[in-house]
């Protein structure tokens, strides 16, 4: 609808004044137009892109972009369904049903749908303002959003903590690096954020570094005789909390 059809009756002049108000675009096509449909896009970024909410004739508003496909925003109301229950069994060859005289009772939800268009943009307002604009808002007051610097800082001491446990060269600083990746039962710790764990894997009683190849081998470990055996030159044994690792 362009502003003039707004404008065209009190009600919908109220409804154009509140989306002046919140910056709501009316982005409607000529095509969704004939068909009784009307699109606005909010000033509001959710998964990258603006949001945008519908109003349809038969009786539905949806949010467009949220998810795979487009989402019903209507209330829901709850109905109960009752259907014959049968009790059946072969004769002959034959599975045979028949009513036992009860009913099984079956709770559905459906959507209440708002068949007058003025009461469905009405209804998009009060929608967009509480779950969009109040809601999105709280949640940087609740700290579930941090600020795109603070972010920024996060990642960039994380990366700098990485390069501290890559450079370690000295026998003190291995055993420092090790110790930042176990903790006190010798189980790996996992980054809190996104529940890897960084650059080193577990596995058969040795621990890889990823990053540069470095090997950390328990002494229990069935490799361990024939590196014993071998003693390079180039390797550092470890004893770290009663446990004895030779680091290639």
């Amino acid at each position: 609808m362009n502003r003039k059809e707004y404008n065209s009756d009190p009600r919908y002049a109220k409804i154009l004044e509140q989306m002046d108000l919140l910056g709501i675009m009316d982005v409607t096509t000529t095509r969704q137009a004939k068909n009784g449909t009307i699109i606005w896009k909010l000033p509001i970024k959710m998964y990258g892109k603006l949001i945008e909410v519908g109003s349809f004739a038969s009786g539905y508003v949806r949010r467009m972009n949220g998810g795979y496909t487009p989402y019903q925003l209507n209330k829901r109301n709850y109905y109960d369904h009752y259907y014959k229950s049968y009790d059946g069994k072969w004769i002959d060859g034959e599975y045979v049903q028949k009513w036992n005289g009860k009913y099984n009772k079956m709770t559905t939800k459906g959507c209440i749908k708002i068949l007058n268009e003025v009461e469905r943009l009405e209804y998009l307002i009060s929608y967009c303002l509480k779950n969009y604009y109040i809601k999105q808002a709280n949640m940087i007051e609740d700290g579930k959003f941090v600020p795109k610097w603070r972010f920024e800082n996060l990642i960039e001491q994380h990366k700098h903590d990485l390069e501290n446990i890559k450079s370690y060269s000295s026998t003190n600083s291995i055993k420092m690096a090790i110790e930042e990746v176990l903790d006190n039962h010798g189980n790996f710790l996992k980054c809190k954020d996104t529940d890897d764990v960084i650059n080193f894997e577990y596995s058969g009683g040795q621990i890889t570094n990823l990053e540069n190849g470095d090997v950390f081998v328990h002494e229990q470990h069935a490799y361990w005789n024939k590196w014993k055996e071998d003693s390079p030159a180039n390797s550092v044994e470890l004893i770290i909390d009663g446990h004895r690792y030779k680091v290639k």
